[in-house]
C-alpha cells in the first residue's frame, strides 16, 4: 500500500471531515456544527493520509494551554478529530500519523500533548497515560435534599438565553476565573465559546432547548448553569430529568444556589450529570449520595512530549528530589534518567547520570503528571518501581493536587 501523509489543505477539510464523521458511525452533523469544527480546525496542525484521491486517515493538534498544578497555563497540543478508514486498518496508518504528530509537537515547543479518546485501550502505546476522570451522576430530587450555606438566599437567579447580549461574554469570564484553580482545566481561545452553546435541534432527542440560569450579587454574575429539561410522564405524574451541560460559580452561595434551581425545578425527578470533576462539592450538600448514582470515567490522557520541560511546568506540594529512569520507545529523546527537584515555588529537570530512585514509562509519568493519580497506586499495580526506599511516597506526594484535575469539555 502506497499512501501520502500531509499536512491539511483548507480545500481538502470537507473530504477529510467526512471520512472523520464516517469512521465515528457515518452520521452527518448538523450544518451548525460541521460551522464551529470548520471554523475552529487548524489545518497547519491537523493530518491526512490519502490513498490516491481518498482520505483514509485523519489527526489534528488545536492550540492550547492548559492549567498545570501550581497555576501555571502550559502549552499544549490538542490531540483531535483522529480516525482511520475502515478499509485501511492494521496498516500502519495511525502509528504514521502519531509519529509525524508528536515530532511536530516537538517543533513547535509544546511540551505537552493531550486527547479524550473514544477508546481508551488506543493510546497508551503511543506514551498517553489517562490523568484525569469525570463524574457521572443521576441525583434522585424526589428523595435527595440539599443543604445550603449560609448565604444563598441573598443570590438572585436570573433564566437569560444563553446566547442573548453579553451573556456568553459573562459566563465566559466566570469561566475563566476557574482555569488557574484547577489542573486540567484549559485556557479558551476566541471561538472556542460557541462549544458551550451548541444545541442543533437533531441532538437533543426529546430535550428542550439549552437554557441557562445567571447567579448575580450587587449586579454582577456570580456564576451560572446551562442545562436542558427532558420531561416525561408515568401514571402517577411528572418524572423529567435536567441534564447539566456546565457550571460554575465564584463562591460557595453562588454554586449552591445554582445547584438548589436545578433540584427544585418543576415536573422534574431526575438530574442527570455527565461531566464534573471527581471533588465536585454539591456531593457534600446532598443528604443521601447513595441515591446519586455516582460513576467515574476517563477523561483527558495526558502525554509528556518533553520530558525535562514539562516536569519543569508545574509545582509540587511537598518538595521533591528523585531521578526518574523514563522509559519511551516511541519518542526516544525522553528515555534515560531526568533529576527533579521541586517544591511549591518551582522546579528543574535535567538530565543526569546519578542513580535511579524510580522507574516508569512514559505513559504512567503522564498519567500522574495532573495530580490526581498516585504512582504509589500504580506501583501497587506493577506500573511503577521503586528502586530507593522511600523514593516513591515523596513523588507521590509532591506530584499530587490539592484539587481533582478535570476538563470541562471535550474537543
Amino acid at each position: 500500500m502506497t499512501t501520502d501523509l500531509r499536512v491539511l489543505r483548507p480545500a481538502d477539510w470537507d473530504a477529510w471531515y467526512g471520512k472523520l464523521e464516517l469512521a465515528f458511525g457515518g452520521v452527518a452533523e448538523s450544518a451548525e456544527e460541521r460551522a464551529l469544527w470548520s471554523d475552529l480546525t487548524e489545518h497547519d496542525r491537523s493530518l491526512g493520509v490519502w490513498d490516491g484521491d481518498e482520505c483514509v486517515g485523519t489527526a489534528g493538534a488545536f492550540t492550547f494551554r492548559l492549567t498545570v498544578p501550581g497555576g501555571a497555563s502550559v502549552p499544549t497540543a490538542g490531540v483531535t478529530m483522529v480516525s482511520v478508514a475502515s478499509t485501511h486498518r492494521r496498516r500502519g496508518v495511525l502509528t504514521s500519523m502519531m509519529r509525524r504528530q508528536l515530532d511536530d509537537v516537538r517543533s513547535w515547543g509544546e511540551p505537552l500533548a493531550a486527547l479524550t479518546a473514544s477508546e481508551p485501550a488506543i493510546y497508551g502505546r503511543f506514551g498517553y497515560g489517562i490523568a484525569t476522570q469525570q463524574l457521572r451522576a443521576e441525583i434522585d430530587t424526589d428523595r435527595v435534599r440539599l443543604s445550603v450555606p449560609d448565604g444563598t438566599d441573598d443570590v438572585r437567579l436570573r433564566l437569560v438565553k444563553p446566547d442573548a447580549p453579553g451573556v456568553p461574554e459573562a459566563c465566559e469570564a466566570v469561566y475563566a476565573r476557574h482555569v488557574a484553580v484547577r489542573p486540567g482545566m484549559l485556557a479558551r481561545r476566541p471561538g472556542w465559546e460557541r462549544l458551550a452553546l451548541l444545541d442543533p435541534e437533531s441532538d437533543r432527542k426529546g430535550t428542550s432547548p439549552l437554557q441557562c440560569v445567571l447567579a448575580e450579587r450587587d449586579g454582577e454574575v456570580v456564576g451560572y448553569a446551562r442545562y436542558f429539561n427532558k420531561p416525561d410522564w408515568d401514571p402517577a405524574g411528572p418524572k423529567g430529568t435536567v441534564e447539566l451541560r456546565d457550571l460554575e460559580a465564584l463562591d460557595p452561595a453562588a454554586y449552591a444556589a445554582l445547584w438548589r434551581h436545578l433540584f427544585d425545578i418543576d415536573l422534574t425527578s431526575k438530574v442527570k450529570v455527565w461531566n464534573r470533576p471527581l471533588d465536585d462539592a454539591w456531593q457534600h450538600l446532598v443528604s443521601d449520595s447513595r441515591r446519586c448514582d455516582l460513576a467515574p470515567r476517563d477523561s483527558l490522557h495526558v502525554r509528556l512530549v518533553e520530558v525535562g520541560a514539562a516536569l519543569e511546568a508545574r509545582t509540587y506540594q511537598a518538595p521533591v528530589d528523585v531521578v526518574f529512569e523514563v522509559e519511551d520507545s516511541f519518542c526516544p529523546w525522553n528515555e534515560g534518567r531526568w533529576r527533579l527537584s521541586g517544591d511549591a515555588k518551582g522546579a528543574s529537570c535535567a538530565r543526569t547520570s546519578d542513580p535511579a530512585d524510580i522507574a516508569l514509562s512514559v505513559r504512567d509519568l503522564g498519567a500522574a503528571y495532573l495530580g490526581g493519580v498516585s504512582l504509589t497506586s500504580l506501583a501497587a499495580a506493577g506500573r511503577v518501581r521503586e528502586l530507593r526506599q522511600g523514593a516513591l511516597a515523596e513523588a507521590s506526594l509532591g506530584l499530587a493536587s490539592v484539587v481533582a484535575p478535570w476538563l470541562p469539555h471535550g474537543f
